[in-house]
């Protein structure tokens, strides 16, 4: 009697829905175009532009680290929604470039804001590192282990770069965001997310040093270890397939087309990704958010950085159906559903 009861209470439990109540974005002053990557690598605008849709990008100043820009993102989000930082109950920092390889630059964040009463970690899953960190927090909240999820996306891609390859240095620039999740008071929130790995695809895009596998050293900084190593032809190839296909595979679960979206959220790495996975959902190019060519590729910021652009400029109503799709290192991939 005691477990049939115990079921039945759990049975009548139902799992709050939990919303981003907000976004605070970061970017830094320092605006590099594709004209000043052009005196120091071969390459020039067109070529970039034809090849990645990117214009220009953001870089950081020494002090701007994912920590500091993480920070500054989140007092002013919490500000703005008049939220005491010790209502924070977990802050979790989506991460390639942490400010330190240890403590968490979710330690610092917590630190520099004043909320002591929060706990968390740092999440590395690269540009899906946003997606990852909103199920992440959906759970927490979900199960009751949290009320307020402080969810930052802060990378300084500038720091890991080699800027004689102009296969990648060209692709990134340096950005923060701040999301808060919470329980919604409605049936507005995240409705469902797929997330998916394959490891096998490490090799593809990856930092070869400064892990433990191959720890810093003279020899791994003469031999430019600690730069990004990328495949561009293999990433371009998976992503346009993956990310087209988990946007598929959400809407076909929920019964539900690109004609149904009001707006269509990608990772902004490549114009040409976006446009293909656009085109796989037979998805009205109108309704593509894209930043990309004032930013670049800010990694874990980009789907964040971007929608709130949206949010803030009005063109989101209540009710409207919003997908988010990612494709990073890893691989890492996935989407996710929200209804504003």
């Amino acid at each position: 009697m005691i477990f049939k009861s115990k079921w039945r209470y759990a049975q009548k439990m139902k799992k709050p829905m939990v919303k981003i109540a907000g976004i605070e974005n970061y970017f830094p002053e320092k605006v590099v175009t594709n004209h000043d990557l052009e005196k120091i690598v071969d390459t020039n605008h067109e070529w970039i532009v034809e090849r990645t849709g990117i214009s220009e990008r953001r870089m950081s100043q020494k002090h701007e680290t994912p920590g500091f820009m993480g920070s500054v993102a989140s007092k002013n989000l919490l500000q703005r929604l008049q939220i005491d930082p010790n209502d924070i109950d977990i802050i979790l920092v989506a991460t390639i470039t942490s400010d330190y390889s240890f403590p968490a630059t979710a330690c610092l964040i917590q630190d520099q804001i004043g909320a002591k009463r929060a706990w968390g970690y740092d999440l590395s899953a690269a540009c899906s590192g946003y997606l990852y960190g909103l199920e992440t927090a959906r759970a927490f909240i979900g199960s009751g282990l949290a009320k307020n999820v402080l969810l930052i996306a802060a990378e300084k891609m500038s720091s890991i770069l080699n800027y004689e390859d102009r296969t990648t240095c060209v692709l990134f620039g340096d950005a923060a965001t701040a999301s808060l999740v919470t329980a919604s008071e409605n049936e507005s929130g995240i409705l469902d997310s797929l997330l998916k790995m394959d490891g096998s695809g490490l090799p593809c895009l990856y930092m070869p040093a400064g892990g433990s596998l191959e720890p810093p050293s003279e020899e791994t900084v003469k031999n430019k270890l600690h730069y990004v190593v990328q495949e561009g032809r293999s990433v371009y190839k998976r992503a346009v397939t993956d990310m087209g296909e988990v946007c598929v595979e959400l809407l076909k679960k929920h019964n539900l087309s690109a004609d149904d979206l009001k707006l269509f959220v990608p990772h902004q790495a490549n114009l040409r990704i976006i446009e293909s996975a656009a085109e796989r959902m037979k998805l009205d190019p109108k309704k593509i958010a894209l930043n990309i060519q004032r930013y670049g590729n800010t990694t874990a910021a980009t789907i964040p950085s971007a929608l709130a652009e949206h949010l803030e400029n009005g063109s989101l109503e209540k009710g409207d159906l919003v997908l988010l799709a990612s494709f990073g290192a890893g691989f890492t991939w996935g989407a996710t559903l929200i209804r504003i």
